[in-house]
């Protein structure tokens, strides 16, 4: 069975308006946009390979119920993370939650930078 996602299918996402992105974004520590595409960009680093998975799997099983899935790469202790809804063609407020949830979990995980 299905999980319920954390968002309602029936009414799409818009993409985030120069309001509400000068109201959010600078909330959001260490994350920044992507040149050349409306998209959230921010470097995870961990104690090593297994804090990195553990986080990357704790992130996917939300990112899976919010059905909304991160464009990211992994390379030891490193998860480098794009976020971006491509059916609003841009950032709206799920990837903005789906930050914030990363941020979340990566919290007493990370390597402070």
């Amino acid at each position: 069975m299905k999980a319920p996602c954390l968002f309602d299918e029936k009414h799409p996402m818009k993409p985030l308006s120069e309001s509400e992105r000068a109201e959010i974004l600078p909330g959001l520590d260490g994350w920044s946009l992507v040149e050349g595409r409306d998209a959230l960009h921010k470097r995870f680093v961990f104690d090593g390979f297994n804090a990195a998975f553990a986080w990357m799997t704790r992130v996917a099983l939300v990112a899976e119920r919010m059905n909304h899935h991160p464009e990211w790469a992994n390379v030891y202790d490193r998860v480098d993370v794009t976020l971006s809804t491509h059916e609003a063609k841009g950032l709206t407020r799920r990837d903005v939650e789906l930050a914030q949830r990363m941020d979340q979990f990566a919290a007493g995980l990370a390597k402070e930078g």
